[in-house]
C-alpha cells in the first residue's frame, strides 16, 4: 500500500469523524443494524478484553440500551465491517440483542486500518503491548518515521519509542506486561539490558521479590558498571586496536579504521574503492 495515497492521520476518531454532538449518537440518523451481519475489523489491534468488565457492560446494555453507536463500513446489502467498538459489540451480543446502532461510514482499506489503529492509540485502557503493536503497525503501513509518527499522533518522540523497544523483549516479559505482571517502568528499564540471561535473571527477580522500578533501574545500572568493569577500557583497547590500523595503512595503501562495541569487541573496517582493490588486498594477505 502506498503512503502517497494515504490521507494524514488524525488525532483520535473524533478527528477523523468531524465534531458529532453527543445527542446524535442517540438520533435516529443511526439505523439499528443486525448483529449477525456485521464482521470483526481485520485490522483490530487490540486482543485483551476484560471478561468482567464485558458483563459489566453487557448488563448496563441490558437495563439502559446501548447510547454510543458502533462505527461500521457497508460492504454489500446485508454485510458490514465493524471500524470501532469492538467492546461495544461484544457486550451487546452477550446482552442478547439482535440488533445495534451503528455509524455507516464509507471507507477503504487504508482508512479502515487508519481509523482502527488512531482509535486504539487515544485509549486509556490498552496495555503498553497493544499500543507498540499499534505504533509499529502505523510506522508498516504508512511508511513513516518515529519522528512523523510523533507529530501525527500528539505523542512525543521518545514515548513512541520507549513503546516500540517493548517489542523486541522475549515473549515471556511481552505477556508479562499484557497481564499486568509488571509495570511499563519495569518493562522500559528491562528493555536496556542486552544480554537475554540477564534479563531474564532480573525479570524472574521482579516477579518472585515483587521489585520496584526504582530498585529494577538500580540493578540496571550495577549491571551495567560491573560489564563495564570487567573489560579494559576503551583507551586501553583503541591504542592496541590504532596500532594494527596504522600498520594496515601504511603497508597495504587502504583506508581502514577500528570502533569499539558496547561489548568491549574491537572491530577493524577496511575501505576498498572497487572489488580489484579488495581482491588484491585479500590475495597478498592471505598469501603472507
Amino acid at each position: 500500500m502506498s503512503a502517497s495515497k494515504r490521507p494524514a492521520l488524525g488525532r483520535g476518531l473524533e478527528a477523523i469523524l468531524g465534531d458529532i454532538d453527543s445527542d446524535y449518537f442517540t438520533s435516529p440518523a443511526f439505523p439499528l443494524i443486525p448483529i449477525d451481519q456485521i464482521e470483526s475489523n481485520p485490522y483490530q489491534p487490540r486482543t485483551d478484553f476484560n471478561e468482567d468488565n464485558l458483563y459489566e457492560l453487557a448488563e448496563s446494555i441490558k437495563h439502559l440500551g446501548l447510547i454510543q453507536p458502533i462505527t461500521v463500513r457497508k460492504i454489500d446489502d446485508k454485510k458490514y465491517q465493524l471500524i470501532s467498538g469492538e467492546r461495544r459489540l461484544r457486550a451487546a451480543k452477550l446482552a442478547n440483542l439482535t440488533e445495534i446502532p451503528a455509524f455507516v461510514k464509507d471507507a477503504d482499506d487504508d482508512a479502515l486500518l487508519e481509523m482502527a489503529l488512531v482509535e486504539n492509540i487515544q485509549r486509556q485502557d490498552l496495555n503498553a503491548i497493544e499500543i507498540a503493536n499499534s505504533y509499529q503497525k502505523l510506522i508498516e503501513e504508512f511508511d513513516l518515521t518515529q519522528e512523523e509518527l510523533s507529530s501525527r499522533v500528539g505523542k512525543n518522540r521518545a514515548t513512541i519509542s520507549n513503546y516500540l523497544r517493548l517489542l523486541n523483549l522475549p515473549p515471556a516479559i511481552q505477556a508479562a506486561i499484557r497481564y499486568d505482571k509488571i509495570s511499563m517502568g519495569h518493562a522500559r528499564a528491562l528493555a536496556s539490558i542486552e544480554d537475554e540471561k540477564d534479563l531474564m535473571t532480573i525479570f524472574k527477580k521482579i516477579i518472585d521479590e515483587e521489585l520496584s522500578v526504582r530498585k529494577v533501574e538500580q540493578l540496571v545500572s550495577n549491571l551495567k558498571n560491573k560489564k563495564t568493569d570487567n573489560h579494559p577500557t576503551q583507551c586501553q583497547i583503541s591504542q592496541k586496536a590504532e596500532n594494527i590500523i596504522k600498520n594496515i595503512k601504511e603497508k597495504y595503501n587502504i583506508e581502514a579504521k577500528s570502533k569499539l562495541t558496547t561489548k568491549g569487541k574491537v572491530v577493524v573496517q577496511l575501505k576498498f574503492n572497487n572489488d580489484e582493490e579488495m581482491e588484491d588486498f585479500f590475495n597478498i594477505f592471505l598469501n603472507e
